[in-house]
Formats: structure tokens, sequence, C-alpha cells
């Protein structure tokens, strides 16, 4: 089934909108954030109008609705993930925040001096700081998966690590530089046989892909509401139960507590032990909704558009003299094209771009060992998503040569 684009492109009511200069908005970000349709707009002013309220603690309407509209969103997210329960199902405000979790709870309670976790050269910061932060104050030791010329990671490195038996394998699906989708499923199986746990940074993959976090076995899976349709402020963290429950709570406070003594606590049950005070109430329903309606499209078929997408672009830009682009062919990666063009810098190509309505992202995209890996400090960074088009891709193309054309 091919997507009527255009017919989802009237369920975005940016993309109706122009710049300031009077032109529209031609959006190849998404991969630092998507666009929201009217259906999780309208979803989460319905809450604020219709049902406002605390949730779990009152017994009126108003908090009994807001309850099962909170609740409601996280069955949905269980389901959309294949969890096999929605007690797996933590909000966080963000895939950060989730890995984050993770290394304060999980990683502090078990791990120890000395202990090897194993990352890669393409993470995100925020799959990286939080174990820099855990070595200084554990003297645990870091170590890292290569990224190949061609912008795949070097398996066998990576076995060659698991021969020195990691406690901890964290590693992303699907890199927000260079695209590339990792073998997940191979590398989880490869980190099982071995007794190390694996985390996985599914935020730029869930929002394309189908994930099936039981087909994966995932020990735990993050991401984000706002790559994926859904408002920002509010993430997931799904986590296999039995380690959920052995581990320690996050956060203290309100929600998070079974009881409460002058002296002494009891953690609340699970998904509630990790959640603690108000949450993010509107956010949950309007990420319930954004699961509805990519549901409701078909992950698959977001996956073969964007993939066509991709494709497109790589092509058309390759055509250009001078841009080099990173990361591997159409067939590895998912909707972004990062790219150099000679004597330029990737602000400046990004800045005059806009002045023809087109939103791309320059910049180390929070990827600064990356960059250094290739030896640059940035790239430009063009992002697709289910609402993309070829004439977009055109644009882009065009207005490039038009930032060659002032730089010549």
């Amino acid at each position: 089934m091919s997507l009527d684009v255009n017919k989802i492109r009237k369920d975005f009511p940016i993309l109706q909108r122009e710049t300031r200069d009077g032109v529209r908005v031609v959006y190849l970000d998404s991969t630092a954030t998507s666009q929201k349709p009217s259906q999780v707009i309208d979803a989460m002013n319905d809450y604020y109008q219709q049902s406002n309220a605390n949730i779990h603690r009152g017994v009126h309407t108003l908090a009994e609705e807001a309850t099962s509209l909170y609740e409601g969103a996280r069955e949905k997210i269980a389901k959309f993930i294949n969890a096999n329960s929605s007690r797996e199902i933590i909000y966080t405000r963000n895939t950060t925040e989730a890995i984050n979790l993770v290394a304060y709870s999980w990683a502090r309670a078990n791990l120890k001096a000395g202990d090897l976790v194993i990352l890669t050269e393409m993470e995100h910061h925020s799959n990286l700081v939080p174990w820099h932060m855990l070595q200084a104050e554990k003297n645990i030791e870091l170590d890292f998966i290569t990224v190949t010329e061609n912008g795949l990671l070097d398996l066998d490195v990576y076995k060659s690590l698991l021969d020195r038996s990691p406690k901890l394998v964290s590693f992303t699906h699907m890199s927000n530089v260079l695209g590339t989708i990792n073998p997940v499923q191979e590398m989880i199986q490869m980190a099982h046989q071995i007794g190390a746990i694996v985390l996985v940074d599914g935020a730029q993959s869930v929002p394309h892909l189908q994930v099936d976090v039981q087909k994966l076995d995932a020990d735990f899976y993050a991401f984000s509401a706002h790559k994926m349709c859904g408002p920002t402020g509010i993430g997931i963290l799904y986590g296999k139960s039995a380690l959920l429950e052995s581990m320690p709570p996050f956060l203290g406070g309100g929600d998070m507590i079974k009881e409460v003594k002058l002296k002494s606590f009891r953690a609340n049950t699970l998904p509630h032990k990790f959640e603690a005070g108000t949450p993010a109430i509107a956010e949950a329903i309007g990420l319930g909704a954004a699961v509805d309606y990519l549901s409701n499209i078909g992950m698959e078929n977001i996956a073969a558009h964007e993939h066509q997408i991709t494709e497109y672009a790589l092509e058309r830009l390759e055509e250009i003299p001078g841009l080099k682009l990173f990361g591997p062919s159409a067939d590895k990666k998912g909707g972004v094209a990062a790219f150099t063009l000679d004597g330029i810098h990737p602000h400046d190509v990004a800045q005059i771009l806009d002045k023809d309505g087109i939103a791309v992202r320059a910049g180390h995209h929070c990827a600064q060992p990356l960059h250094e890996k290739f030896g640059i400090p940035a790239t430009s960074r063009a992002s697709f998503y289910l609402y993309s088009t070829k004439d977009e891709v055109d644009l882009l193309v065009n207005g490039i040569y038009k930032v060659k054309e002032m730089f010549k």
C-alpha cells in the first residue's frame, strides 16, 4: 500500500503555513522533532477542556476520566511495541531521561569498579554522557564498537569486545546522523549469549519502523513521543518486568509510593514505582493519540514510503558536485541524509536554505564523537517522515545549488 501523502499532509496544520519570508514550509528536520497531526493536538485539547484533573488519587468523575485516558495511552503504547504487559511501560520525559533511569537505577545497583559497558561510536550524547558520569563515580570501564567508513558498526570489533564479558551493552537502533539501521536482534542475541544486559536507544527507530521488543528480546528500550508525531516532554522506557521489579526507584515523591512513614517508605508496584509526582498527563494522552495515528496508517507503509523518499534523495544529492554524503546506502538506513559541501559551513547551508523555507539541521547533532571520527566539525542533515515528498527533495536540491552559487 502506498501512502496518500497529500491527504496525510492535510492532517498537519504547520505544513500549511508560510515562513516569515512568505514561502511555504519545507520541513526536513523530523529527526530532530516531528510535526504533530490535528488528531494529537485535538486529543490534548479535549483533555484540558473536558477531563482535566489529577490522576490516580481522586474518585470524582474528572479524576476517573483523566486516569482512564492516561492509563489507556499506556496500554496503546505497550501494544504498539508489543510489550508483554503495560506494567513494563514507564513514562519518562524523553529518551534521555529513560536512559538516565537505567544508568541511575539498574547500573548503580548492579555495576562495580572494573565492570565493562559497551557503547558505539555513533551514539547520541544521551547514550554517552550518563555512562561517563557513572564511570567517574564508580570507575567502570567503557569501550566502543567502531564505525566503518561506510557508516556501519564493525561487528568483528563487537565480537572481540563481548569476549571481555561486559555487564551491559547499550546502542542506538538507528543513527540520528548516518541513518544506519543496526542489526539489533542479532546484537542482542550475541550479548545475551555472554550474559550481558542490553539497552537500546530507539528514539529514531520507533517513529519509523515496526518495533517488537519481545521479538528483539531487548532488556530495556527507550524512545520519545516528540519524534513520532506526539508532544514534547514525554518519553518511554520499556523494561522487562523482572528487571524493573529488581531495580530501586529513580525519583522519590508522590505516586511512586505504596506507604510512607516518618522514618521509612515502601515503593509502589510497577509501573508507578518509577513515576514520581504529577506526570505529564496531557502529553501521555497525546502520545496515545499519536500511536493511534501511526497505527492506522501502518508502520510498514510508513517505512516503505520513507525508503522511497530516502532512495530518491540520496540519488539527487549525489548529483551535486562537492557534496559528500555520510552513512550507508538507502537499503541500510532510515530517512536521514547528512552531508557536507566543499568550502561551505553547514550553518551557512542551513541559513541560506531557510530563506526558501527549507528547514534542515546543521551542527554535530548531539553526536560530536561521531563527527570527530569522520574528521569534520559538523554536517547538514535533511531528514524525512511520512509527510515528506519527492517535490520537497527537489526543492532541497535546488536550494543547495543556490548555496553553491552564492559561495562560488
